[in-house]
């Protein structure tokens, strides 16, 4: 093994790391240089304007402290996604890369460009009661199917397990089990050690009184989630890696966990193992990026260094991953990359030469090119590059830079400009208060009670419609999941007159999900609709009043509306349904059933109740999320509008001598220069 002891074999070890790191970052450094011409922009607002403006300035620079897009990262389990993640975040033994199948934690690393003075944190939070009860009591997910069913001896062999996690859990933490459910706990540091406590199975001590404190996995089956902020050598911008548990899960606890990250992040990372690839069984899997964006959908086929021949079965198995989505519907067009976290790992500690001598053996076939000739040297750079840790590395910061990010810049530049269109009408309000033929048609205190009762009539008149499109999707919704149970009835009576009980039957849940997604659909159209007609009314209504307090007409003063959020992908549709299931006690379900009326009953009884949380979620997280973001960027543009309403107000009321002076300070020839960098860089950001 190559081993560095000196502090210059260090200092390059670091250096050479750190370049490597780098790789594939060129589209996020290049939103890092825009973001920072932005935010010298909003450096020099914040001495151009009054109190008013600089307040809202240094918001806007606020912003970009804590921008930071987050990736989610799901896998079938044993597919190398944990020890993707390290290379991710450039340790590679950070993570325990066998989190145990009971546990159900998502990790969170909160990556930090270096800046002096940082220093690692964590923070852990544990299952609360309710949570808890119910995995518990019924057995999660597979329970609550197995008990609608009647399966009663597959529900006794759950609990049973559940009973086995549950007193395990107490073993470890006696007295605190119950005190910690609900709680959370931060350090102001992290090591491998204290992440095993957490997320990561231990042995129950050999005696009753041995020792635990440190045991690894204490707390692991109580943790809900982890979060970890660190440093990342050579990221440009703050990041999240989101690492999820597998989707092949005795509880299905994991799943709703791993819907909520994938809802929480636009961009979705599945990593495949190149022997699993993707099959018809990875049904769950499928399901789960089915209803995320194309784009946004990036496939890392891992674990490439155990092929015998890479170079050739890539492309099979690119092929094999391609048919399946294409067959079951999944992304269309989504990038499938291809690489091994081994071959990183090694590289990245530059211990290349100790790679074992199979994956050795893969490595020096995949690195044949295209001409056919293998390379000369196979170094820890030449091995990162092969590792495919860069093209992902690339194709993340891609998504990033045009996506969440090229969205922020824009609404912020959008922000920016309606203050400085502000500024320069205060400018020249100020210029012109000592003409008398200036008569506004509003007096001073006509115009702010004109202004605050409109931020209130379209703050209400928003909501309002909301709750409109909110009611109708719900009950469209609701017609989508009778007319499913109507036609799954009727069909399973139609094969139980013609083929008998004793024939199998299936009916697949996809028409429900496709007829859930056109609705999903109709509320993200009609919210956007919404939403535009809003900020449209509200710029008429307060051009009205710049005119009539101000003397302002449209051409003196433009008010940029924002743009419509986008509404989150519908990722609950994925969900797993009764029908999903192939398990003994589905089959036995139909064995405890007699009489055609007593199928058909039990049938839509136990198909509503699956489905019914399907439509809960979609209508009280997806579409209360879509109106409450609407809600706080249109709120975000009146208060942003009231502060240049604020400026103009203070610019018409100064007296002679405070006139004189403004007027002599905002003509400055400094002043006015910083106005025109200040609007060039912003225009650039903007959208025609």
């Amino acid at each position: 093994m190559n081993v560095l002891n000196s502090s210059d074999d260090s200092s390059f070890l670091a250096a050479t790391q750190e370049k490597m790191l780098g790789e594939g970052l060129e589209d996020l450094r290049h939103f890092a240089t825009q973001a920072a011409r932005l935010r010298s922009a909003l450096d020099m607002m914040t001495s151009l304007g009054d109190e008013n403006m600089d307040r809202r300035a240094e918001k806007m620079r606020w912003q970009f402290e804590v921008f930071e897009p987050s990736v989610t990262m799901i896998g079938q389990i044993k597919s190398g996604k944990t020890s993707l993640v390290n290379m991710l975040v450039g340790t590679p033994d950070l993570l325990p890369a066998d989190v145990n199948p009971w546990t159900s934690v998502v990790t969170s690393l909160h990556l930090h460009p270096e800046q002096e003075g940082f220093e690692n944190s964590a923070s852990f939070s544990f299952f609360d009661r309710d949570e808890w009860d119910k995995l518990v009591s019924g057995g999660g997910r597979i329970g609550e199917l197995a008990s609608r069913a009647g399966a009663d001896d597959e529900l006794e062999k759950i609990k049973q397990q559940v009973a086995r996690m549950r007193e395990k859990s107490r073993t470890r933490l006696g007295r605190k089990f119950e005190m910690l459910l609900g709680q959370k706990r931060d350090y102001g540091y992290f090591d491998k050690a204290l992440i095993e406590r957490y997320v990561c199975l231990g042995e129950e001590p050999d005696a009753q009184d041995a020792p635990i404190s440190d045991a690894q996995g204490r707390f692991a089956d109580i943790t809900k989630s982890a979060d970890l902020n660190m440093e990342r050598p050579a990221l440009p911008i703050r990041l999240c890696i989101r690492d999820t548990p597998g989707v092949n899960d005795t509880f299905m606890m994991r799943e709703q966990i791993t819907i909520r990250a994938i809802r929480d992040s636009r961009i979705c990372v599945v990593v495949l193992s190149a022997h699993q690839a993707l099959t018809s069984t990875d049904m769950a899997l499928i399901r789960l990026i089915t209803h995320v964006k194309s784009r946004d959908v990036i496939i890392f086929v891992n674990r490439i260094d155990e092929l015998s021949d890479p170079a050739t079965q890539v492309e099979q198995i690119r092929e094999s991953i391609e048919e399946t989505l294409r067959v079951h519907k999944g992304p269309e067009n989504a990038e499938i990359l291809f690489g091994s976290a081994l071959w990183a790992s090694f590289a990245l500690q530059m211990q290349t030469e100790d790679l074992p001598a199979p994956s050795r053996a893969s490595l020096e076939k995949w690195a044949v090119d295209a001409s056919g000739e293998a390379p000369a040297h196979l170094g820890p750079a030449e091995v990162w590059a092969l590792s495919g840790l860069p093209k992902l590395q690339a194709a993340i910061g891609k998504r990033v830079a045009e996506g969440i990010g090229a969205a922020f810049l824009e609404r912020v530049a959008q922000s920016a400009s309606n203050l400085l269109d502000g500024l320069a009408a205060a400018d020249r309000i100020s210029a012109s208060a000592s003409d008398e033929n200036e008569r506004p048609s509003m007096n001073a205190q006509e115009a702010r009670k004109a202004m605050e009762r409109l931020v209130v009539t379209q703050k209400t008149a928003l909501r309002a419609t909301f709750d409109d499109i909110l009611a109708e999707f719900s009950s469209r919704m609701e017609r989508v999941q009778d007319s499913f149970l109507d036609r799954a009835t009727a069909s399973l009576v139609v094969h139980l007159e013609k083929n008998g009980e004793l024939t199998p039957w299936t009916y697949d849940p996809a028409g429900l999900r496709v007829l859930l997604s056109a609705s999903h659909k109709v509320l993200a159209r009609k919210s956007g609709q919404a939403f535009n007609a809003a900020t449209l009314s509200a710029r008429e209504e307060i051009a009205a009043i710049y005119c009539g307090a101000f003397g302002l007409g449209a051409r003196e003063i433009d008010i940029t509306p924002p743009r419509a959020p986008q509404t989150p992908a519908p990722v609950t549709l994925g969900r797993t349904i009764a029908l999903d299931l192939n398990g003994s006690w589905w089959k036995r379900w139909w064995l405890q059933r007699r009489g055609y009326e007593a199928y058909a009953a039990s049938f839509y009884d136990l198909i509503k109740s699956e489905t019914s949380p399907v439509i809960s979620e979609l209508r009280d997280d997806v579409a209360n999320s879509v109106r409450d973001e609407a809600c706080a960027v249109f709120d975000a543009f009146l208060s942003e509008q009231f502060s240049v309403f604020e400026t103009l107000e203070q610019s018409k009321s100064a007296g002679a001598d405070e006139m004189l002076r403004q007027v002599a300070a905002k003509t400055s020839h400094d002043r006015l220069e910083q106005i025109r960098e200040a609007r060039k860089i912003i225009s650039g950001f903007q959208q025609t």
